[in-house]
C-alpha cells in the first residue's frame, strides 16, 4: 500500500471517527429535556422546577420586560436574561434536596421577592 493510500485511510477513518463523536452529541443533546422559565416582573413561571439527579437539563430562559438575572448559588448556576432572547443554561444536578434561586439583577419594587426552587430527587 502506498504512503498517499494510507494518508487517505487515516484522514478517511479520522472524518467517519469525527462524524461519528459529533451524531452522538447531537443525539445526547436531543434526549436533553428542555424546561421553559419566563422570567417576569416579579416571578419565575414556573417557580418550582423538579429534577432528578444526574438528569441533564436544559433551561431556557427569558425575560420580555427587562434585563433580569438568573442565579443558584448551591448548584453553581449564573446567567443574565436579556429582553428579547433565550438564554439556554444546562444543568446536571449532582445532589438531592431543594435549592433556592432568584432573580440577582434588580428590577424594580418586587425584586427581593422574586425567587424559586429547585427540587432534585433520587
Amino acid at each position: 500500500m502506498s504512503i498517499d493510500t494510507q494518508r487517505r485511510h487515516c484522514l478517511l477513518a479520522g472524518g467517519a471517527f469525527a462524524l461519528g463523536a459529533i451524531a452522538a452529541a447531537v443525539h445526547a443533546q436531543a434526549n436533553e429535556r428542555v424546561i421553559p422559565v419566563v422570567a417576569r416582573k416579579f416571578v419565575f413561571v414556573p417557580s418550582e422546577i423538579r429534577l432528578k439527579k444526574g438528569e441533564t437539563v436544559v433551561l431556557e430562559l427569558s425575560a420580555p420586560e427587562v434585563l433580569m438575572g438568573f442565579a443558584c448559588h448551591d448548584l453553581g448556576l449564573r446567567a443574565d436574561i436579556m429582553p428579547g432572547r433565550v438564554t439556554r443554561l444546562r444543568i446536571t444536578p449532582d445532589k438531592t434536596g431543594s435549592f433556592p434561586f432568584l432573580c440577582d439583577i434588580f428590577c424594580g419594587t418586587g425584586h427581593e421577592d422574586m425567587q424559586g426552587m429547585f427540587v432534585v430527587s433520587a
